[in-house]
């Protein structure tokens, strides 16, 4: 199967790409700067272009069994990039009958907000204001769509192994707290056949020890 995948430059992409491909599948990545994605392989597609490019995004639809979003806002990107993005992208499988769809959020946006600590809530209405309206777009997209969705709201995010070691709940329960993006990458990757958490909202934690 191959994956459309989109924000493969970033952490979480990284760590997606090279998983996917371990486990078999074929990868198409969207791109603005190839050269950010060095490492080659015979199932590692790079298609240079830009996720607010509708032709480009169903290009990278093309001949995939799923689509794994992992967009985020820089400093660099446009405003409401992950949402008009994401808007594409779902559009793009409609016309395609592209029907798998994994989306990365955060923990914080939307119902999530009594999930995060009071220090975030309050970076959250100021600095992260427009970063998590987007997302908060992002998600309203996807969850108002036809397509076979999950989304996934991590908590901090940091490098390091996989460890194999995560909690996941679709309750208000989880609260935030760090997880690798190793360990992120291994669940969304798993979540391609995996059906569990088939048109609802996740939040996914590193497990504490």
């Amino acid at each position: 199967m191959q994956i459309a995948l989109f924000g493969a430059t970033g952490g979480t992409g990284r760590q997606v790409t090279q998983q996917a491909l371990a486990a078999g599948y074929s990868v198409a990545a969207l791109v603005r700067d190839p050269a950010k994605i060095p490492a080659t392989h015979p199932n590692l597609h790079i298609i240079p272009g830009n996720v607010l490019n509708a032709e480009q995004v169903a290009a990278t639809i093309q001949g995939a069994g799923a689509a794994i979003v992992c967009l985020g806002n820089t400093s660099a990107n446009p405003d409401r990039v992950v949402s008009r993005g994401t808007g594409l992208i779902v559009d793009a499988m409609q016309s395609q009958g592209v029907h798998r769809l994994i989306v990365v959020s955060a923990i914080g946006v939307g119902d999530s907000r009594h999930q995060v600590p009071f220090f975030f809530t309050l970076l959250a209405k100021t600095l992260l204001r427009k970063s998590m309206q987007d997302k908060e777009a992002q998600e309203a997209i996807v969850s108002a769509s036809d397509r076979d969705w999950t989304i996934v709201r991590p908590g901090g995010l940091t490098d390091g192994s996989a460890t194999g070691q995560y909690t996941v709940g679709s309750g208000s329960g989880l609260r935030a707290g760090p997880i690798t993006r190793a360990d992120l990458a291994a669940f969304l990757v798993a979540q391609i056949h995996d059906t569990t958490y088939l048109r609802q909202t996740c939040a996914i934690i590193g497990s504490r020890r």
